[in-house]
């Protein structure tokens, strides 16, 4: 269904030139010549708004407040001749979403101020269709962000907590896979089990098989008791084990054996122990490419895609990137004893135009150096350092 977008503009050539530059996008406009017309048809609740200043009737201003008390989510843009600072400010101050002076550029700048008012309105309404779907935000309390990607995230969340499915949770590095695993775990009917976290790349390849199945005493010099492994640990809860991806090829094997037969055998043993775990991976590699190679086993790639979910990177998250700043700003506030910290406009404005290639984890670093370097209360663009991988 089309936006509705409302016109208010009694001079009638300038108010068709601006139906003209918008017609094209496909919107549903009406044009009113007076504001007391367009009061008489704000029942029809327009998502956009554009008000003409300096109307003789009633002022756009006055039409603005009126708009906003019979449908406060309805985005407005005012149009006018005046360029006095203190009436830009006014406007603004009263909910205007954009003040376009009228000049040559008047129109080009119009079109693209409705175009993107017209995208945030879609990005909110599909958030709010995804929170309906949700049955409760709280729960995944771990994970902060209100857009549509994160939404997105916890809906795929949802349909997988309750069963056992094995998960695969794929994204870039510091998108944080872990929290989501979590959030999988703590919503599942195993959340009084344990959670037993592994990330394989930390780990030395000899040691790896140890680690995960542990050994019988005398299995191999040092041996001196039997230990158990991060599986029987995790033995009625879940494992998830991080970077799958970097697994060598003879360990595959005997993760797909586990996969299978849901048993493992600790090292220097043949008893086979059958365990009830639920499982979930994760990976930053493509996978795909790694079997072509011949690094990761066709036979267990195809079996760990038992239900997908891909978390989207930082810079594809919009403004969850101002509010997981403002998050861990108030974090390590309080963990360094200092003052709480505010983000200026600059360095919002500088954080959201950051491509992020560490992801959250970057995120964490950048806003810990501010805390500890910046005297101010205040954070400006200055005091935001990256370190990008050159």
């Amino acid at each position: 269904m089309a936006l509705k977008v409302f016109i208010v503009e009694d001079n009638e050539m300038y108010a068709e030139a601006i139906s003209q530059v918008l017609a094209e996008e496909g919107y549903d406009l009406r044009v009113f010549n007076s504001g007391q017309s367009f009061i008489d048809e704000l029942r029809d609740k327009p998502e956009i708004v554009i008000l003409d200043y300096g109307l003789p009737d009633i002022s756009g201003l006055e039409l603005l407040k009126r708009t906003l008390d019979t449908n406060a989510s309805t985005l407005a843009v005012i149009v006018s001749g005046q360029e006095d600072v203190s009436v830009v400010v006014e406007a603004y101050q009263n909910g205007a979403k954009q003040y376009i002076i009228k000049n040559q550029k008047a129109l080009v700048e119009l079109k693209n101020s409705v175009k993107n008012l017209a995208s945030q309105l879609q990005l909110t309404q599909e958030v709010e269709l995804l929170r309906e779907e949700l049955e409760d935000r709280s729960k995944y309390s771990n994970i902060l962000g209100e857009s549509t990607a994160i939404y997105k995230v916890f809906k795929l969340i949802q349909r997988v907590e309750k069963t056992d499915t094995l998960a695969m949770i794929t994204g870039e590095s510091g998108t944080g896979k872990e929290l989501v695993a979590e959030a999988i775990h703590v919503n599942s009917n195993r959340k009084k089990r344990p959670f037993v976290a592994v990330n394989l790349a930390a780990i030395p390849s000899q040691l790896i098989e140890d680690e995960l199945f542990g050994h019988e005493k005398g299995a191999f010099t040092g041996a001196s008791s039997r230990r158990k492994g991060k599986f029987e640990e995790a033995d009625q809860g879940t494992i998830f084990l991080d970077e799958i991806g970097e697994m060598e090829l003879n360990l595959q094997a005997k993760m797909l054996r586990v996969l299978q037969e849901g048993s493992i055998s600790r090292l220097g043993s043949n008893k086979v122990i059958k365990l009830n775990v639920r499982i979930i991976v994760a990976t930053n590699r493509n996978l795909g490419e790694l079997v072509k190679q011949g690094k990761f086993r066709e036979d267990l790639y195809y079996r760990i895609q038992g239900f997908l979910i891909h978390l989207p990177s930082l810079r594809d998250r919009g403004n969850d990137i101002v509010v997981l700043a403002n998050a861990f700003l108030k974090q390590y506030s309080e963990k360094y004893g200092h003052e709480n910290k505010e983000l200026d406009t600059s360095a919002r404005e500088l954080l959201l135009a950051h491509q992020w290639p560490g992801n959250v984890r970057e995120l964490m670093s950048v806003m810990e150096r501010c805390v500890l370097m910046c005297d101010s209360k205040i954070i400006g663009k200055k005091d935001l350092v990256f370190s990008d991988v050159v």
